[in-house]
């Protein structure tokens, strides 16, 4: 008989960040007409983390290509 090994190590975990909670946080309060917000400002956690990402990705690309210069 074979036996199955569960994986628990912690980095397995998965879920919701910070930023997928305030998104749906936002969207709730929009649709119970809580707030009066543009649809841009309740997604506006996705799209402002993106650009984040973004500007330190090629933070860290722009200093790479620096440094191997140099």
């Amino acid at each position: 008989m074979a036996r199955v090994q569960v994986n628990n190590s912690s980095s397995a975990k998965g879920g919701v960040g910070f930023t997928g909670l305030l998104t749906i946080v936002f969207i709730v309060l929009k649709l119970c007409k809580v707030i009066n917000w543009s649809w841009i400002w309740v997604l506006s956690p996705l799209w402002i983390s993106f650009l984040l990402m973004m500007v330190v990705f090629f933070l860290f690309l722009g200093i790479k290509v620096w440094a191997e210069k140099n």
